[in-house]
């Protein structure tokens, strides 16, 4: 299983960027995918997650300014950030919890992708 993480880039403050992150290989199904960021020297942290049944949950640093969805026919997990802040720069990972049966699910990374945010 692989994935794919793309849609980083400079953005000045209060910009707009949409990440996409596509799953492939083999897959039966997905249970969580979330993102996660991190800066040099600091822990990863979880940005947005997303259940496949459509629930979420967001970091209280980008709630009402960041949307987590997924497209569960392409194995694929979307965030989009609006009113981007300088803090919001980070490297940003996709995850896909995929579940193998009897209980198993296995987590997978994507490659990460650089979203920086100038004043």
């Amino acid at each position: 299983v692989q994935l794919q993480a793309s849609g980083g880039g400079l953005v000045q403050a209060g910009g707009s960027l949409r990440l996409s992150c596509a799953a492939s290989g083999s897959i039966f199904s997905i249970n969580a995918m979330g993102w996660y960021r991190q800066v040099p020297g600091k822990e990863r942290d979880l940005v947005a997650a997303i259940t496949s049944g459509g629930s979420t949950n967001y970091a209280d640093s980008v709630k009402g300014r960041f949307t987590i969805s997924r497209d569960n026919a392409k194995n694929t997990v979307y965030l989009q950030m609006n009113s981007l802040k300088p803090e919001d720069t980070a490297v940003y990972y996709c995850k896909a919890d995929v579940d193998y049966g009897l209980e198993y699910e296995y987590a997978y990374w994507g490659q990460g992708t650089l979203v920086t945010v100038s004043s």
